[in-house]
Formats: C-alpha cells, sequence, structure tokens
C-alpha cells in the first residue's frame, strides 16, 4: 500500500500515559525549542502583512493565524468556506473543503496562496491557487479570489501534485517545489504576473528522491540555493519519525547536493531537524528574514499534549562552510 502525504489533517492523538507523565522540564524543553501555543500542521511560509505576520496550515477550508510578535499567535479565518465548483470534477473522490499544506508568497501587489487538494493515499491531486490584495480580513481589500488549478496529477503520473513551496528569486523568477513520494520533490517556474505555470508543458525538474519523502523547502542564502525536504512518517503523533534533510545548489534547478556530496535525487540529506525529547518529528520548514536573522518554522507533534501538531520557530545559523544549522 503507498504511504503519503505529509499534508494530511491535523492529527490530535490522544496518548493519555504521555501526556499524563511528561513533567513541567519537558514543556520547557519544547518552549526552549521554539514550540509555540497554536495547532498547526503542514505550516506556510509566514508572511508579513502591514503591522502583523500571517501563516496558513492544513484544515478545513484552510486554517490561518496571526502574530505582532511571532511569540503569541491568534487563529484567524478560513480561507473557504465553500469548496470552489472545480475541485470535485478535477478531483475526484476529495473530501469537502478538506485542503493541505499550503503556502504564500508577496508578489507585486497580491499575495499568492497555494495549496493542496488531493485523495488521501493516492496522487489524484492537484494544487491550487487563490489571491488576495491583503492577509488582513479587515481591510477593505480583503476577499480571497479563487484562481483554479496550477497542477495536477493522476494515478498515470509519477509524480503527486502536493506540498507547494514557493520561492520569488533575486531575478523576479518564481519558482514552486511540490510532491510525494512517488518519483519525488519536483520544481516548475511560474509566471509571476498569472502565479501559474509559464506554459503547460514547460520543463518540470527533478530535485530530490527517497523511499520516504514530501515537503519540499528551497531558501536562497548568499549565493547558494538550498533544498529541505522532510523523510519518514508523519501523521502519527509522537510515533512520527519525521526528519529534515536538506542538499545545497548552485542554480535552482539543482542538482543538490548533501554535506558528503550526495546527490539528492539518490537519496542524498544532510540532517538538519529531527525529533528531541518532547519534540516530536519537525517538518514543512519554511523560512523568515527578521532584523537580519534568519527563522525557520515548521510543525512539531508535542508529546506535552498528547501528539498534537503545533508551530514552532527557530532560528538558523550557518557554519564556517556555510551550511544551515538548527539553533538549540
Amino acid at each position: 500500500m503507498l504511504r503519503t502525504i505529509s499534508a494530511c489533517l491535523v492529527l490530535i492523538i490522544s496518548v493519555p500515559a504521555i501526556a499524563q507523565t511528561q513533567p513541567s522540564a519537558d514543556r520547557a524543553h519544547v518552549q526552549a525549542l521554539g514550540g509555540l501555543a497554536i495547532r498547526a500542521h503542514d505550516p506556510s511560509t509566514i508572511m508579513k502583512c502591514g503591522e502583523e505576520f500571517w501563516g496558513f496550515s492544513t484544515g478545513r477550508g484552510i486554517r490561518s493565524f496571526h502574530s505582532h510578535d511571532l511569540l503569541t499567535w491568534e487563529p484567524g479565518p478560513a480561507v473557504f468556506d465553500v469548496a470552489p465548483d472545480w475541485n470535485s470534477q478535477v478531483v475526484p473522490g476529495t473530501r469537502q473543503l478538506s485542503y493541505w499544506a499550503p503556502d504564500v508568497v508577496h508578489v507585486g501587489d497580491r499575495y499568492l496562496l497555494y495549496y493542496s487538494v488531493s485523495v488521501f493515499g493516492k496522487n489524484t491531486s492537484a494544487i491550487a491557487l487563490v489571491t488576495n490584495a491583503t492577509l488582513d480580513p479587515l481591510d477593505a481589500k480583503f476577499k480571497w479570489q479563487d484562481e483554479r488549478v496550477v497542477i495536477k496529477s493522476q494515478a498515470s503520473d509519477n509524480f503527486n501534485a502536493i506540498d507547494p513551496c514557493v520561492l520569488l528569486d533575486r531575478d523576479g523568477k518564481l519558482w514552486m517545489s511540490f510532491g510525494s513520494y512517488w518519483s519525488g520533490i519536483k520544481l516548475i517556474e511560474l509566471n509571476p504576473e498569472t502565479g501559474k505555470r509559464i506554459a503547460d508543458d514547460s520543463p518540470m525538474y527533478s530535485l530530490a528522491h527517497a523511499q520516504d519523502i514530501e515537503a519540499s523547502c528551497i531558501y536562497r542564502h548568499a549565493d547558494d540555493y538550498f533544498l529541505f525536504v522532510n523523510w519518514g512518517l508523519c501523521c502519527h503523533g509522537v510515533s512520527s519519525t519525521y526528519n529534515i534533510r536538506v542538499g545545497r545548489a548552485g542554480k535552482i534547478t539543482g542538482p543538490y547536493l548533501d554535506a558528503r556530496g550526495k546527490d539528492l535525487m539518490n537519496a542524498g540529506g544532510t540532517l538538519f531537524a529531527e525529533t528531541d525529547g518532547a519534540f516530536v518529528g519537525p517538518g514543512h520548514a519554511g523560512f523568515l528574514e527578521k532584523d537580519g536573522k534568519t527563522y525557520v518554522s515548521m510543525h512539531f507533534y508535542d508529546a506535552t499534549r498528547g501528539g498534537v501538531g503545533m508551530l514552532a520557530i527557530r532560528e538558523v545559523t550557518w557554519d564556517a562552510k556555510g551550511w544551515p544549522v538548527l539553533s538549540k
């Protein structure tokens, strides 16, 4: 049976023995590792709009959350309260308003929000787009516009069109990495004016492959591109085996090599983040720069809360060889 999808529904797993026996020191340990008191699974890149930071995550209609200081978070409105009419036609069998693993980017005068529509365990999937002039629901300009499908996959394809991550490069080009299981992580170029693929038959690049791989993210630091991917299994609460791996390339299309020189297309990947005590199964990296520092957002399964998926934000530094290091 094919196993897939980092972008599954948020699982609130009841594990009474763990929840009841975790000492307060473990709670402090999770907080020290950047665990924040807001539930989130497959969080998007965190984006600033006005004076607030906004993020989105897997959940009914796409969940949102916001903060003034990156420390105290509040839930915001769902993006959708009614499913677009094309959902059931393009992705037969999908659950109503069940959307996974969004990502958001600011291009020109719009925010582009990409999200996954899929059938669990299958590659009957689509990545779709909605746009908005603002992320602030109190702004008079606030209105999500359905832009429909960006890319889709079906049983005859060897890839899975979920888990989008979008990068606006310094030269103005817009790129989207995506993929889960099957033949691994893919990359396509998008039109920054429309947010859609530059052409239906434009090149699709293969970036990484391993036995259990999904949830990619590309981040540019100095002159290098860093591809972050998840290995392992998500969505099993404290039994999740998710960990984040990274490779580096001189151009966005790769090849991406790990610190040992192994290609990520051949199961290469330097360990970046893993389970640490009550901080279980980190996944779905996104990057934020603030006050001259680099931060990574992710979800993790909080063993002090019985394995609920929570948001974490941790600082990233760079070692002497230019590799990212997750702060403690």
